[in-house]
């Protein structure tokens, strides 16, 4: 049926605790001629069946989709988007008045590694971030639309960025089904515009849902700044909140102008809010005590292992500044994106950037990602947003 990967003798038992992810290290050898992007099946040196998965050349050489001996076709494709689509109906996040905006897929939280989509309004966004699903891009953009029954009309693919660049693979971002001028969607009743074709992730950070929601709540009578805004999700949170006022800041041109559209959009000629296009650590440095609610949501400091010390560093210093400057009696909401960073490696930071500040910080909560972007039990890793709120004396 499909050509085959052999393991070394004893790598298999990861995947006996249904671990998705098969090491470059632990192959014995492979079928000849196999291809990046190929669905292959995965026995053990001495011939028994493992599993089935998408081959590709890398540290990760074979992401699982099935612990079962099937074939991966329109059934199987079928079967995993329609058992995505019930989760988030029965979590209350798609068919549901005032939202039309949830994750769809999110990889191996879904047995879908390298897979994401996004739904915004009528449109879904896909990405890959496998030669495999690359592959199986338009089969499963059909399946998608099926599987949707009317809830989605257009498939936008956007890939460009997410794989990998040796695979030579001429993608290019567009919509595949469909086409619409339409970029807004909404969340908890809030609208916002959707940058699908050059916007970070598949447009805008849903992720940051319940989070945004809960920090609405803090909001009122307070000065808020948002750092790192990009479209601005958690300013417009503190508008409805009633915050007294909200500044949004952020490195890039493109993200101010969007947050700027985004306000105008729930709070046209709201004069509380204003935008600056500015380097975050300048502009902490010059905020003494005019915010009493501060939102630090930075991007990945730290994308691979090599990478973590100076992101904890790096971590450190920025709650530092904020701790220095946030006005007594402030809260502080902040954030980890890193999949690196480990939730102990989060809270150290902070916790060394509050003891250098000297002041009095108490934990509120703890916040990580919201449902529509599960966690497989058997996948620790895909834990990756990790976050604290804090009041600080």
């Amino acid at each position: 049926m499909y050509r085959k990967v052999y393991l070394k003798k004893g790598k298999e038992e990861s995947l006996k605790r249904f671990h998705p992810w098969i090491f470059s290290g632990a192959i014995h050898h492979v079928d000849e001629g196999i291809g990046e992007g190929e669905v292959v099946r995965v026995l053990t040196v001495d011939g028994d069946f493992i599993a089935v998965g998408h081959y590709q050349v890398g540290s990760i050489a074979v992401r699982v989709l099935s612990f079962d001996d099937e074939e991966v076709g329109e059934a199987f494709w079928e079967r995993r988007l329609r058992a995505a689509l019930q989760m988030r109906i029965a979590v209350g996040l798609a068919d549901v008045t005032g939202n039309d905006t949830y994750r769809l897929v999110h990889g191996e939280g879904d047995f879908l590694p390298g897979l994401v989509i996004d739904c915004y309004g009528k449109t879904a966004v896909v990405q890959a971030h496998s030669v495999g699903m690359h592959v199986s891009r338009h089969e499963i953009a059909q399946t998608l639309v099926s599987v949707m029954e009317g809830r989605i009309a257009n498939v936008f693919y956007k890939s460009e960025t997410t794989l990998p660049f040796k695979a030579d693979l001429g993608q290019e971002n567009g919509f595949i089904i469909g086409g619409s001028a339409d970029d807004t969607a909404v969340e908890n009743g809030l609208r916002f515009h959707v940058d699908w074709l050059k916007g970070q992730k598949t447009g805008f950070f849903i992720d940051q849902r319940e989070n945004r929601l809960l920090l609405e709540k803090y909001a009122k009578g307070r000065d808020v700044l948002n750092m790192f805004c990009y479209t601005g999700g958690f300013s417009f949170y503190a508008m409805r909140g009633g915050a007294q006022t909200v500044h949004s800041v952020d490195s890039s041109a493109k993200a101010i102008e969007l947050t700027r559209q985004n306000i105008a959009l729930n709070f046209p000629d709201d004069s509380r809010h204003q935008a600056f296009c500015e380097d975050a650590f300048k502009f902490l440095d010059g905020i003494d005590g005019r915010y009493d609610l501060i939102v630090l949501d930075p991007p990945a400091f730290a994308k691979h292992r090599g990478a973590l010390h100076n992101a904890l560093k790096g971590y450190t210093r920025l709650n530092a500044k904020a701790f220095e400057r946030i006005r007594e009696g402030g809260i502080l909401f902040t954030f980890s994106c890193s999949q690196v960073v480990t939730k102990d490696h989060f809270r150290n930071a902070v916790f060394t950037a509050a003891a250098q500040s000297g002041r009095k910080v108490r934990i509120l909560h703890q916040l990580h990602q919201p449902a529509d972007h599960p966690v497989n039990i058997y996948h620790p890793e895909g834990e990756y947003l990790k976050g604290l709120v804090l009041y600080v004396e």
